[in-house]
């Protein structure tokens, strides 16, 4: 089985960290390829950096569709570019916003988002909302920790987070965290064993979704909304 997991901002060492963490949970017989693009944001912290990483999304998808990829994951939380790329693809596509606030809501019946910059609550927001999890999701919390610092994740960055985390625990009853930046992936088996709770790593439940999926045959349905898009002339 292949899979692509496409972090959508520039950051090389970001995505290979993101890839790290994918095949530590994508089991034997899955090869994960982790891509980012050459050109576009160097981290997606609003809706502008969000519509170009989208198309950069779609770019590599297209390439995995040409090569036979058998499954994606987008490895930004804002899941942008999620529906043109199920436009794009035979097989699954996921999302980590959407994959972790799933297993989120089965591993306990509530859960908070802890994020990165404020500005970035909005677009989390919105997105528990299209998914379903309003009555779920009991609270969100910035951390204003930028989405770079977690190239390499500091000690300061664990004791924040892991303060937010015990904060959304004890303050609102939250049975789950779900982690807002794929960049805190290595970061959620600590934060776990200290807070208490399951703390959900979108990257690792994207890749066990999209897996799953891929070994039970499920791709994504062509029937209308998510059929090839039409083909049409660009005026430039």
């Amino acid at each position: 089985m292949r899979v692509t997991l496409i972090n959508p901002n520039t950051s090389r060492a970001m995505t290979d960290k993101i890839g790290r963490s994918a095949r530590e949970v994508a089991g034997p017989g899955v090869e994960i390829a982790a891509v980012c693009p050459e050109f576009g944001p160097a981290a997606i912290e609003s809706h502008t950096d969000e519509v170009a990483a989208a198309a950069a999304v779609l770019r590599e998808v297209e390439a995995g569709q040409t090569a036979g990829v058998d499954g994606f994951v987008i490895a930004c939380f804002g899941d942008p570019g999620l529906d043109a790329a199920r436009e794009l693809a035979t097989g699954p596509v996921v999302g980590i916003a959407e994959s972790a606030m799933h297993v989120a809501t089965m591993a306990g019946r509530t859960f908070s988002i802890v994020t990165t910059l404020s500005r970035t609550l909005g677009r989390a927001h919105d997105l528990v909302r299209r998914y379903g999890f309003t009555e779920a999701c009991v609270s969100s919390y910035a951390t204003g920790i930028p989405v770079l610092d977690f190239e390499e994740s500091t000690t300061e960055a664990f004791e924040t987070i892991a303060a937010v985390c015990e904060r959304a625990v004890r303050a609102d009853a939250a049975d789950s965290i779900v982690l807002g930046c794929a960049g805190m992936t290595d970061l959620c088996a600590a934060l776990s064993e200290r807070v208490g709770v399951p703390v959900i790593d979108g990257v690792a439940a994207s890749v066990g979704l999209v897996t799953g999926m891929v070994r039970m045959g499920v791709g994504t349905s062509k029937r209308d909304e998510y059929a090839l898009p039409f083909a049409r002339a660009t005026v430039l």
